[in-house]
């Protein structure tokens, strides 16, 4: 009977303790937040209380979306039991995040992994952004994502709480790999997914555009979430 009550008592205080996390989606350019199902779903599988925030990626500037809509984010995450709210990003959503995080200090951060991040820019937007066409489907945000000295990701500073990024290597979309260093993921190379005062980065075979629904990039998420570090 003891064996039991111990079992069941176990059982209570690990899901209150999952509980008592929420994790936030934040998708990339030109997607919603549909884009980040399948990573919801798996993440619920594993008992965090998930939420997967959709924002206008494309109407605004950067310092925008972060100053309208991170607060929402964080507010529907502010139930009185959550101790920690862990963020796990796609692209425009990690620089959207460290925009807000380098001007607004949050009590109960937990961990951030960031996916296919421009941490420092992209070279493809130093090239096409002065094409028709590129700010209709990129949006003022997307203009704001290149690799010079003034452009928002390289004006945001060294990260100062856990941060996982993990890099894609892999293609489908030759042309704009051209305008990249290799190794890259057809929008970001490798090299500038990094950030100074990252805790962990990993490489992983797979592209910018799908990298939310591999199994595998999933399978690291939750390991970094977990423990603070990627499976090596």
């Amino acid at each position: 009977m003891k064996t039991k009550l111990v079992v069941f008592f176990l059982l209570i205080t690990s899901n209150t303790a999952f509980a008592k996390e929420c994790t936030v989606l934040l998708h990339g350019m030109a997607r919603t937040e549909n884009s980040m199902n399948r990573l919801a779903e798996e993440l619920k599988n594993e008992g965090y209380e998930v939420l997967n925030y959709g924002y206008p990626s494309t109407d605004l500037k950067i310092e925008k979306i972060a100053q309208i809509h991170l607060p929402k984010a964080i507010e529907q995450c502010g139930d009185a039991d959550i101790e920690k709210i862990n963020f796990v990003t796609h692209s425009l959503g990690g620089i959207v995040l460290r925009k807000y995080l380098s001007e607004n200090k949050l009590e109960n951060l937990g961990r951030v992994v960031m996916l296919g991040p421009p941490n420092k820019g992209s070279e493809v937007v130093d090239k096409l952004k002065k094409l028709p066409g590129f700010k209709l489907i990129n949006g003022p945000a997307g203009l704001q994502l290149g690799t010079s000295e003034d452009s928002v990701p390289n004006t945001l500073g060294p990260v100062t709480y856990p941060v996982g990024v993990i890099a894609g290597s892999s293609t489908f979309n030759p042309i704009l790999s051209q305008m990249l260093p290799d190794p890259d993921d057809g929008k970001v190379s490798v090299a500038r997914t990094k950030v100074e005062g990252m805790t962990d980065h990993v490489v992983m075979p797979v592209t910018h555009t799908f990298m939310m629904k591999n199994k595998e990039v999933i399978e690291q998420v939750i390991t970094f979430l977990k423990s603070g570090k990627f499976k090596k």
